[in-house]
């Protein structure tokens, strides 16, 4: 019986293949990735140069366009600015892109000398804010006009964050009020005060399920990918507008594959001759991975 054993192992360890490791540059089954890369590259180079040369065509942003409006309303009325971060953190996209909205917004309070508030719920938020709004002032001509004191660390505490920032709504009543980055439940409950006291209100987050309710209670809201181009749109740098550009050239791309892909994989599935077969299998190859 042991015997038997031991000559099925041996049966069975020489049908085994062995392998031998080799060094290689990249991986051949991958090159469709590769070509994408280089693809999308090619947009971006292609884009920024052409930024450089001529004014690229972005899509108007409403939200952005009605902010110099919503600050000279605010100046007109004799009320100061209201601008909240949300609870986000630093390390937050959208904390990140509400402090470049902010700086224009600072800059445009700075020309019309007009007091802007901020409310921090991040201490981290709080100092890079007084920097950017400092900055802001520095550029606009004002720099004696800036006071650090309006832009505070309130708490952390979520509803606790939001009842402080709707009593200082309540008390100073602002002609103008942005709710730019991280927002959660307290979203509506903070646009409904500024509703109530009749100020403009501009909105913006990635939270999609906060959307709705910024949408229904604000003047304007920034919904998708306009928060993030902001910075973009608002600074017209060369750089950056090419890279929207590329983007948006690149989502294009995408698309356009995705339907020539499915029409060209209905095609080679129903086996319409060869023509039809070597389309199905160039689908299959640029997609897989």
């Amino acid at each position: 019986m042991k015997a038997q054993t031991k000559e099925k192992i041996e049966s069975e360890a020489s049908n085994v293949a062995t392998a031998k490791s080799f060094s290689q540059w990249f991986h051949k089954g991958r090159i469709n990735i590769l070509v994408l890369i280089i693809l999308f590259g090619s947009f971006f180079f292609i884009y920024v140069r052409m930024a450089k040369g001529k004014k690229l065509f972005i899509r108007k942003i409403a939200g952005l366009d009605a902010v110099e409006e919503a600050v000279g309303r605010s100046t007109e009325m004799g009320k100061p600015v209201l601008y909240c971060p949300g609870i986000g953190y630093l390390s937050d996209i959208a904390t990140i892109a509400s402090l470049t909205i902010l700086g224009k917004v600072a800059k445009k309070t700075a020309e019309y000398e007009t007091r802007i508030i901020m409310p921090n719920y991040d201490p981290l938020v709080m100092s890079a804010a007084q920097e950017i709004v400092k900055q802001s002032y520095t550029e606009g001509g004002r720099p004696d006009s800036f006071n650090e004191k309006d832009i505070f660390y309130l708490t952390q505490d979520q509803f606790g964050f939001a009842a402080g920032v709707d009593g200082i709504i309540m008390r100073e009543k602002p002609g103008a009020i942005f709710f730019q980055g991280v927002f959660f439940a307290e979203s509506l409950i903070l646009a409904e005060t500024g509703h109530s006291v009749g100020a403009i209100q501009i909105a913006g987050t990635d939270r999609v399920t906060q959307l709705p309710f910024f949408i229904a209670s604000c003047d304007y809201t920034l919904i998708g990918e306009e928060m993030f181009a902001a910075s973009s749109y608002l600074s017209r740098d060369p750089i950056m507008m090419g890279s929207i550009k590329g983007e948006d050239a690149s989502k294009l791309t995408i698309v356009i594959l995705i339907i020539v892909g499915a029409i060209l994989g209905i095609l080679g599935g129903l086996n319409i001759g060869p023509f039809g077969n070597w389309f199905y299998n160039f689908t299959n190859w640029f997609t897989r991975g």
